[in-house]
């Protein structure tokens, strides 16, 4: 069984800043990419951003271009979701995913373990 554990959910001002983090734990497993969605009130789930495991390199929705910075941690098995210039329309219910195959990075149907959502409200 894989967990995906998201924390540093919460409520700030428009212009503020987060921090998410999501941790891996369980058994073993073959990690191609790793990725942020996030789901709104009465809104279907979208991609965040994604960041490939072993290249590093990341992908951006163009809504959070700019404003928003995955990064990963090998040695911890986290990757984190930096948020800045944070507006209302971010908020959200946002999720960590984990991708084992080579697939579109972008696509929800490419990742294989969720984990349970953190809550953002960025308030006007």
């Amino acid at each position: 069984q894989v967990q995906l554990v998201e924390s540093g959910g919460g409520l700030v001002q428009a212009g503020g800043s987060l921090r998410l983090s999501c941790a891996a734990s369980g058994r073993p497993f073959t990690r191609y990419a790793m990725g942020w969605f996030r789901q709104g009130p009465g809104k279907e789930r979208e991609f965040v951003a994604a960041i490939i495991w072993r290249s590093g390199r990341t992908y951006y929705s163009d809504s959070v271009k700019g404003r928003f910075t995955i990064s990963r941690d090998n040695a911890k098995n986290t990757v984190d979701l930096q948020m800045n210039s944070l507006k209302p329309e971010d908020t959200a219910k946002y999720y960590c995913a984990a991708a084992s195959r080579a697939y579109g990075v972008e696509i929800i149907r490419s990742y294989d373990y969720w984990g349970q959502g953190t809550q953002v409200t960025v308030s006007s």
